[in-house]
């Protein structure tokens, strides 16, 4: 019995050291810098630790949080998932947090109450090889010395995310320290670090640091955007690391289509990346209809260059994305804008039956009439159906008009009703495809197809190709 009774109170032990995981730390000034306060329960009132109505950022580290503008959680509140918020002034709460309380896993929480998606957590990962192989070592804190972890003097590759990131050649940040910004370092070998890397450590959102302090410009980061609806419509959901269920931000169960830039992932229809799995490469997938995922994707991870995969287990083969973000040591440029055109998808056809009297007598319908009703109906058809499907709208416009022009001249005599279908095609009225957009750089045009419209100018490299800026 003493025996059940230590091994019950242990399991309660651990049950309660699962859920003390659970932390939010609030930031006095945004970019989560001033003074800090971390909590692992709820706190019915800030103002018994000095913290009320201070808060302007914060950081979840794991399960949602409730914050709320009253003590006692009253007043206007949001749901806040695991990541890093740096400002709360978006979502109306900045200086103004005066209660917070863990959501329970299983509570169902309103799609409204969520505050916006939030940044990724800052974390670096080491790889022993260059180009992103070999054994690996992931930390989101300052690491002093690589030693105790068994990583000294190995790092050979980076991927940094989040933040930035200082990395020092030797213990306790001397020697030659290099700031890594947000990206994939495929060798540390141009920086002079290619296996000298002792210790890590984050660099403050607002710290000011040299541009000679920089590593060169990284490769863009891995990162898949789900959306909602197919053809990339709906509400969207963005991250660059590992999602082991998607119930924590509110998108389980609801993406239908992806954009994949810089790696391969896997999708799951189950958490933990289990159930059924699929390799997405880089690219736009308009639907997950065709490989069984509609409205099923769970959990998501990176795939590494050196993960092999074998072939039934890619998806059907996506559309190219234009990789638009600089390259090393790249100089940019603003090119004017000279033209913009929204392209929408193609018109509808709508049809309808009326019914219409018919007019008869011995000399047949008033055919002046009808010509007269035929020209008015063209001209509405090509007011209607500018753009593709022009003509359809054109040919529909005529037969209803050539059909009121008959009636028109009537005078009386024997009439009779008959059901008649007409059809006519009526523009897209959804969200554009694309926008079509011309550019001239140096005295010659450009266009390119955007997925949201441009300003006045584009960012070009020196060949006009588009950079993000």
């Amino acid at each position: 019995m003493k025996a059940l009774l230590r091994i019950a109170l242990s399991l309660a032990g651990l049950a309660f050291a699962a859920q003390a995981m659970a932390q939010i730390t609030f930031y006095e000034q945004e970019g989560f810098a001033g003074r800090s306060f971390t909590t692992e329960k709820r706190v019915g009132h800030f103002d018994r630790y000095g913290f009320n109505d201070r808060a302007s950022s914060v950081v979840v580290d794991s399960e949602r949080w409730e914050v709320c503008e009253d003590a006692h959680f009253n007043g206007r509140c949001m749901i806040l998932r695991p990541g890093r918020y740096p400002s709360l002034t978006a979502m109306g709460l900045n200086n103004r947090v005066s209660s917070v309380r863990e959501v329970r896993r299983n509570a169902r929480i309103d799609d409204r109450r969520y505050a916006p998606i939030p940044a990724a957590a800052a974390q670096i990962t080491f790889y022993e090889q260059e180009d992103f192989k070999g054994q690996t070592f992931t930390t989101e804190r300052q690491i002093g010395n690589f030693q105790r972890n068994g990583f000294n003097n190995h790092a050979a590759s980076a991927v940094v995310l989040g933040e930035r990131w200082e990395v020092c050649e030797e213990a306790r940040f001397n020697g030659q320290c290099v700031v890594l910004r947000p990206g994939r370092y495929a060798s540390f070998s141009e920086m002079g670090l290619n296996g000298h890397v002792s210790s890590v450590r984050m660099v403050e959102g607002n710290a000011r640091i040299d541009d000679q302090r920089y590593a060169p410009l990284p490769v863009a980061a891995a990162k898949i955007t789900f959306y909602e609806h197919s053809g990339f419509q709906g509400r969207t959901f963005t991250t660059e690391q590992p999602v082991g269920n998607f119930e924590r931000y509110g998108f389980n169960d609801r993406a239908s289509s992806a954009v994949v830039v810089g790696d391969q992932w896997e999708v799951c229809d189950e958490a933990g990346f289990r159930g059924r799995c699929v390799a997405l490469r880089p690219g736009q997938y308009s639907s997950f209809s065709e490989m069984g995922l509609n409205d099923r994707v769970s959990s998501t991870r990176i795939l590494e260059g050196n993960t092999r995969i074998e072939n039934d287990r890619y998806a059907p083969a996506p559309v190219p994305v234009y990789d638009s973000h600089r390259r090393n040591h790249e100089e940019l440029f603003q090119a004017n804008v000279t033209s913009v055109r929204a392209v929408v998808g193609t018109p509808e056809k709508r049809c309808w039956v009326e019914r219409e009297q018919i007019t008869s007598d011995r000399s047949g319908a008033n055919i002046p009439g009808a010509i007269v009703g035929a020209v008015i109906g063209g001209i509405l058809g090509h007011q209607v159906g500018g753009g593709r499907g022009k003509d359809l709208a054109t040919v529909g416009g005529v037969v209803a008009g050539a059909a009121v022009g008959a009636n028109v001249g009537r005078n009386g005599q024997q009439t009779s009703t008959q059901d008649i279908q007409r059809c006519e095609n009526v523009p897209n009225q959804a969200r554009p495809e694309f926008w079509d957009v011309t550019y001239n750089f140096r005295g010659q045009e450009h266009r390119v197809q955007m997925a949201a419209p441009p300003g006045a100018t584009i960012t070009v490299n020196e060949q006009g190709e588009p950079r993000e800026g």
